[in-house]
């Protein structure tokens, strides 16, 4: 069994985003504060494909799953 341990720079690539550390630290930044009502994947600034691969990886639970877990604690924090 194949093991990977993925990270928000992996992630971050994977959505087709900036991946450096700072460009990670300022999207988190800049998208904070998201409505807890409001699931990851139905955030507004998400790409349908965007979209579609995190509510996918985790309905899955993917090895994505935790890294979009930890992405989804950090937006949701108030």
């Amino acid at each position: 069994m194949e093991s990977s341990l993925h990270t928000l720079n992996n992630l971050f690539a994977q959505l087709g985003l900036p991946n450096t550390d700072a460009e990670i630290e300022s999207f988190i930044k800049t998208h904070s504060h998201l409505a807890g009502y409001i699931s990851l994947a139905e955030a507004p600034y998400w790409t349908p494909a965007q979209a579609t691969f995190l509510r996918e990886e985790i309905l899955k639970d993917a090895d994505w799953a935790e890294v979009i877990d930890q992405l989804n604690a950090r937006l949701h924090a108030k």
